[in-house]
């Protein structure tokens, strides 16, 4: 009887652990080719449900709750079943990279970062698995979708002047302003500012705004907070900027812009240089390579002309039909050997010849300026900002459509 009983057991025990198995885990939702887990939804209610009661939120009710976050894993499981077929892969060096940089986000060294993740009682490794999904997504959201969108330069435009959003980035002005009673005074005005004379002196000897006694100067306003007339005069927010007489109901303005401030305000050293390149060749060494472009630089230093010698000698596609010029460029644009030569070179001077990884060049510095990056940034800005806007719409549209063509089976686990 003893022996039996023991039998019995060993016979049931199978049936006990799959009936235990079936209990913790079950196919919940079948999305195509894919299955989403009942643990994977519960894991993601108690995921938000923390987050929720962290940050003080009310919690929907459970019904809700749950079909709000099937309906979010059933899109991600399409998102990463059309990786799959677009051949995605994040290798491992890749996702560690990206950990490394997650971790240096939150101010903490990879060990210390895990060591985190895993007192609150999370495994890393499934962190590390999140990580790899979303990149994914991010890149068949980037492929599917970003190549449908499409700025138009008007879009930009009404862009740029309507939306509030790019109002709060733009920059603090602070204006001069000569006002005179006729036509002919404002033409006067300009004649003599563009002889050199002085604004402000000007402004105390004609203008008739009541700000004349302290050279004219404005309140400091963004450039929408101004009177209308003057906001297309001073649109570019470059300054130094002297405008042309604006015609009002009081007699003709005249502005300069004198300086700006707030957080998009930078300004940069730039300069402008032209150069020529000989590169080596297996049929001109190195040796038969310096020799020529010597030869071309001492042309130049006895009176031929730069550019046309570049468009005839430069082995620099870019810039030799344009008589070597490179037009403005930062610091840190060009390559160091070429950076050095071109700091230390004295305007409008032909250098020595230099190496660098591409060959040998000389060059000469036409110009250096300190260029207002402001209107630049902003436009960037504004830019991000509008296609983010795009992006969204256009990926709501994209996943509404991916999700209505998929087969989606919702098991009933009550």
């Amino acid at each position: 009887m003893k022996k039996l009983t023991i039998f019995s057991l060993l016979i049931m025990l199978p049936s006990m652990v799959l009936a235990r198995v079936e209990i913790l885990d079950r196919v919940a939702v079948i999305v195509d080719d894919g299955l989403i887990m009942e643990s994977q939804i519960n894991e993601s209610i108690l995921e938000i449900k923390m987050s929720m009661q962290a940050q003080n939120i009310p919690i929907p009710p459970s019904n809700e709750l749950r079909e709000e976050v099937i309906e979010r894993l059933i899109i991600e499981e399409l998102q990463l079943q059309l990786g799959d077929l677009y051949g995605i892969r994040i290798s491992d060096g890749e996702l560690n990279q990206t950990m490394v940089t997650i971790a240096s986000n939150n101010n903490l060294p990879l060990e210390e970062f895990i060591k985190t993740i895993e007192e609150a009682g999370q495994s890393y490794e499934l962190v590390r698995e999140k990580i790899r999904k979303d990149m994914i997504i991010q890149r068949v959201q980037r492929g599917k979708v970003g190549n449908e969108i499409s700025i138009t330069e008007q879009e930009f435009k009404s862009f740029m002047k309507t939306d509030a959003s790019v109002a709060q980035i733009r920059p603090e002005l602070s204006v001069r302003q000569i006002l005179v009673k006729t036509e002919n005074q404002s033409l006067s005005v300009i004649s003599r500012l563009d002889a050199g004379e002085d604004f402000g002196t000007i402004v105390r000897e004609v203008s008739i705004a009541g700000n004349a006694s302290s050279g004219g100067l404005m309140p400091w306003r963004k450039v929408a907070d101004m009177p209308e007339i003057f906001n297309k005069a001073l649109e570019k927010e470059i300054v130094g900027t002297i405008t042309a007489p604006i015609p009002s109901g009081s007699g003709f303005h005249i502005l300069k812009l004198e300086e700006k401030r707030g957080p998009f305000v930078k300004y940069e050293d730039q300069w402008n240089a032209r150069h020529i390149l000989l590169m080596p060749t297996a049929i001109r060494d190195l040796n038969a390579t310096l020799k020529e472009i010597e030869d071309i630089r001492n042309r130049i230093l006895a009176g031929e002309d730069f550019g046309e010698l570049a468009k005839e000698f430069s082995e620099d596609e870019g810039s030799a039909q344009r008589g070597g010029d490179l037009d403005w460029f930062s610091k840190g644009t060009m390559v160091k050997e070429f950076e050095d030569m071109m700091l230390n070179s004295e305007l409008n001077t032909v250098s020595e010849v230099f190496q660098t990884g591409y060959g040998y060049h000389f060059l000469e510095v036409l110009g250096k300026r300190n260029f207002d990056k402001t209107s630049e940034l902003i436009e960037d800005r504004a830019y991000s900002a509008l296609y983010s806007r795009k992006f969204d719409e256009e990926l709501e549209n994209t996943l509404r459509s991916i999700r209505a063509e998929a087969f989606v089976e919702i098991k009933d686990l009550d």
